[in-house]
């Protein structure tokens, strides 16, 4: 069992560390230029390869194994102000080590919503062997089978209670938007629910704080010590919260859940929300993100809030001549280093810093988007990035059997290894994503297995495993 736990949580290590990702961006999608992980995934036809940082073993660096998709490298540049890099295998002792004192922190009296958690948590580890689906479908996923009962008992179990207190902007009104509308879409489909969500407390499992990071931040622009009075606010919204009912007390809030985009989100909710189930988007180990508690969320970029599919669509593989393409700023260490051996080097290569936003701008990046193989997806200031799908965890997606994963040493031979892929396996793995790809779409009105349910799934999962 809790080997099956080691791997089954591989994949939410992705977006922890530091990361370059190179996607195999098979169909366009971005929104606009700087668009997000859609443009590698949410197109028919996209496929997957990411470059990862890889420990060295004596001075070696090496492919990543079958249970290791991304890999902190102990390179003294990765280093951030003072943050040491970390190992899958760390990560692991890490994940073992928090799920044992989570567990520990538990009343030893359950009450009914637990008892009915503890026995859907009997209910996926015993789930019977799923055999309706395809060897190419069931084959992305570590354990199809564990999957599915999970998924379909939070379908059937899960119970969610939305917190009704705070004025708006800065609590129930999502931002459909931006580069942060990720907290805002999952905001707007948990308020509309009518599956999930209920008006009597008691009847939850769980319980939401509808709260915007990105809408408070604004709200507090132009104040000193921002991030402070950030905290200040949601602390008192906190203290009604536990004044008025007693589920944050009972619980310490472990049972509550808070779904915060911005940067800042990570220092300003570790104190007050510790022990709550937090939804990051920027889940950096190094910055307070709790593996086997906090749930990694993608960045993604909506240009138009009433069509969250704009622009979906691309160019089939033999209209697509460019090698790979990446244009982007010129900040953190790692896109520096991609230009400096590939910028203007390679006819087949598109690899250029910042384009311009104008309309013309735009129009040529999704073009650049529409004719390349692969779509590179550089590390900048964090570990995500509107480009980098790898934010996205989903605890049973084997993500090898649609991504590639390389050492960051090996970015100057980035040309050979991707021309190195054989056309069968590139064609698969195509063929794969185009599968995958409905686990990462936002919906106006959310329905079966998209990025609303698979994030939902992830915090019921890691909620149920507490047991």
């Amino acid at each position: 069992m809790q080997t099956w736990l080691r791997h089954a949580h591989i994949a939410r290590l992705l977006a922890i560390v530091g990361i370059i990702s190179i996607a195999l961006a098979l169909l366009h999608l971005f929104r606009n230029p700087y668009r997000n992980y859609f443009s590698i995934l949410s197109h028919v036809d996209v496929g997957l390869l990411s470059i990862s940082y890889v420990n060295h073993d004596h001075n070696k660096s090496s492919f990543l194994s079958s249970n290791s998709s991304l890999i902190a490298s102990n390179r003294p540049a990765l280093r951030k102000r003072g943050a040491k890099a970390v190992s899958i295998a760390m990560m692991n002792s890490i994940y073992q080590k928090n799920c044992a004192e989570i567990k520990s922190k538990r009343q030893r009296l359950s009450s009914q919503r637990d008892q009915e958690l503890i026995y859907a948590k009997l209910k996926i580890v015993n789930a019977l062997i799923e055999r309706s689906v395809s060897e190419a479908h069931s084959s992305l996923f570590r354990n199809y089978s564990m999957f599915k009962r999970s998924y379909e008992l939070m379908e059937s179990t899960l119970k969610v209670y939305v917190y009704r207190e705070g004025e708006k902007p800065n609590f129930h009104l999502p931002q459909l938007r931006g580069i942060y509308a990720s907290e805002g879409w999952f905001m707007k489909s948990m308020e509309k629910n009518k599956q999930f969500v209920v008006k009597n407390p008691k009847k939850a499992h769980l319980f939401y704080l509808p709260f915007s990071s990105l809408r408070l931040r604004n709200y507090l622009n132009g104040s000193s010590f921002i991030s402070q009075k950030m905290e200040n606010h949601l602390k008192n919204y906190i203290y009604i919260i536990a004044t008025k009912y007693r589920f944050w007390n009972k619980s310490g809030g472990s049972d509550h859940i808070l779904v915060p985009c911005h940067d800042w989100a990570p220092r300003v909710t570790r104190n007050i929300f510790g022990n709550c189930l937090r939804v990051l988007c920027n889940s950096n180990i190094a910055r307070g993100f709790k593996i086997g508690n906090d749930v990694s969320f993608p960045v993604t970029y909506i240009s138009s809030a009433n069509n969250p599919f704009k622009n979906l669509g691309g160019n089939p593989p033999s209209k697509r001549p460019i090698l790979a393409f990446f244009a982007g700023g010129m900040h953190g260490y790692v896109r520096p280093i991609l230009l400096q051996y590939w910028q203007n080097k390679n006819s087949d290569m598109k690899i250029m810093g910042p384009m311009s936003r104008d309309e013309e701008g735009k129009e040529k990046y999704r073009e650049y988007m529409k004719s390349s193989k692969y779509c590179i997806c550089a590390k900048g200031y964090e570990v995500h990035t509107p480009r980098v799908v790898e934010s996205i965890h989903f605890e049973f997606l084997n993500w090898e059997e649609f991504a590639l994963f390389i050492s960051e040493d090996d970015i100057p031979n980035l040309g050979d290894i991707l021309l190195s892929v054989p056309e069968d396996r590139y064609i698969m793995m195509q063929r794969k994503v185009r599968i995958v790809q409905m686990y990462f779409l936002w919906h106006k009105d959310p329905v079966k297995y998209d990025l609303f349910h698979m994030i939902l799934h992830s915090v019921w999962f890691n909620r149920v495993f507490h047991f």
